[in-house]
């Protein structure tokens, strides 16, 4: 009965883990995120805005992050250092999207590295895996 429940506790990695937008299997947790001031500076065909109460709101038509941004607060935080940020992506990114994957609680990561290290394969042509050992013959 033990050997059952803990079958049953220990989540299975999915069968395409890079397509999804969170991972929560280690104590480390990982999101996926975009940053939509790169969004404006690439001149992203799918970035779409509209006015509304005396404001001009910008979003993405492929819905990358759900959310509509302020265009005056976005472009006064880019023109800070920090720039404006990043915003959790909710649908995998696009090729053209900066794009990372943002870890929540990095010190809590194993010596041996990510459980599921496919999570971090983004759609940009950059390897996104950590070596941690080399092993040379000699």
């Amino acid at each position: 009965m033990a050997r059952m429940q803990q079958e049953q506790v220990a989540p299975a990695l999915p069968l395409h883990p890079q397509d999804e937008m969170e991972c929560r299997r280690c104590d480390v947790h990982c999101d996926k995120v975009v940053y939509p001031g790169a969004c404006l500076a690439k001149s992203c065909p799918f970035v779409y805005s509209y006015e509304a109460w005396g404001h001009t709101y910008v979003g993405c038509m492929q819905k990358i992050y759900s959310v509509e941004i302020d265009l005056d607060m976005l472009r006064a935080a880019e023109r800070r250092a920090a720039g404006f940020g990043a915003i959790r992506a909710v649908r995998q990114p696009l090729p053209m999207c900066k794009a990372e994957v943002e870890q929540t609680y990095g010190s809590r990561s194993e010596e041996t590295g990510c459980v599921n290290p496919e999570f971090g394969e983004l759609p940009v042509g950059e390897p996104t895996f950590r070596v941690f050992a080399s092993l040379s013959a000699s």
